[in-house]
């Protein structure tokens, strides 16, 4: 396993170069220029080109891409073209909500998604089944955006039980339990969505499972119901649903920008945005570097998972 570590690892190093220079001359290519952000309307053409001077956008794209690489193997990743303040701080500072918001999302979804769909599977083509159904496909279909306006008005404007965004009240300290009511709306918003797929590859997954062999040995034995689906078939059911896990957490981890957007949560969905808008380039190649590298090390980890979970998976 460790070898197999190991090798990952260095599979990996030439992809995230070869990400590099996607992400770089992608951005770069995009229309517009970030100068003209940032000087006003008057600016003579001298403004104009002392500012491109001073930012290094009269480089040749390569040379400007070759100093970006030099500067993120010491660390480095420039500074923001908003804020002029250095874009690994300001990454680092908006990662730890996004990964508050998306570890409870996934833990709502998951506790909501792994009986519900197991429920569904042994009680196949009953009307829990078809009940369940309905509801994810609900939760499939329904964009984020529409439910995530639809809890405001609900909790938020109607009952005013939760706030409306944000990430604590507005001239507080931000204890815990103002964090906590400032985060049950969208993690609950955003766990729905993941939910509502993850209950349908819970159900075919067990279902495939559940008209084994062994799990009818088990039951002639004599084991309970519940030993039987819990404990045996859910423990081979579950190499797709790490599958699904894995695919998840880069997506969520790159900020779940719409539902960040709508509740103002300042995370790096949001950042994300406010990046695009102000075409600041610096930002942006730092969020997609990082969104990179969560890829890859979420599918280094669903491997060692797999070997976890089911000790016949062996890597040599």
């Amino acid at each position: 396993m460790f070898q197999y570590i190991i090798r990952r690892i260095l599979i990996a190093i030439p992809v995230l170069f070869g990400v590099t220079i996607f992400n770089f001359f992608i951005i770069n290519l995009a229309p517009g220029n970030p100068v003209d952000m940032y000087l006003n309307p008057d600016a003579t053409e001298a403004d104009i080109q002392a500012k491109k001077e001073a930012l290094g956008l009269n480089d040749p794209i390569y040379i400007q891409y070759i100093r970006w690489l030099n500067n993120i193997l010491h660390g480095d990743f420039g500074f923001s073209y908003t804020t002029y303040e250095p874009v690994l701080h300001l990454v680092i500072s908006r990662i730890v909500p996004t990964l508050l918001l998306m570890g409870t999302a996934l833990l709502i979804a998951y506790i909501i998604a792994i009986p519900v769909g197991i429920l569904s599977a042994t009680k196949q083509y009953s009307w829990i089944d078809y009940l369940t159904t309905t509801f994810s496909f609900l939760g499939v279909s329904i964009p984020s955006f529409f439910l995530g306006l639809g809890g405001i008005y609900v909790f938020a404007l109607v009952w005013k039980v939760l706030p409306t965004g944000g990430m604590f009240t507005l001239g507080s300290e931000g204890s815990f339990a103002d964090t906590l009511i400032h985060l049950i709306l969208p993690a609950v918003i955003l766990g729905t969505s993941i939910a509502g797929s993850t209950v349908r590859y819970v159900r075919s997954s067990m279902l495939e499972v559940l008209g084994q062999d062994y799990l009818r040995t088990a039951r002639a034995k004599g084991l309970k119901e519940f030993i039987v689906t819990n404990k045996h078939a859910l423990k081979n059911a579950l190499i797709p649903i790490i599958t699904i896990i894995g695919m998840e957490i880069p997506v969520l981890i790159g900020g779940a920008v719409v539902t960040e957007q709508i509740f103002q949560w300042p995370g790096l969905g949001q950042l994300t945005i406010q990046s695009i808008s102000s075409r600041d380039y610096p930002t942006l190649m730092a969020i997609n570097f990082l969104a990179a590298f969560a890829v890859l090390f979420s599918n280094l980890l669903t491997d060692v998972l797999y070997s976890v979970v089911d000790p016949r998976i062996k890597y040599s």
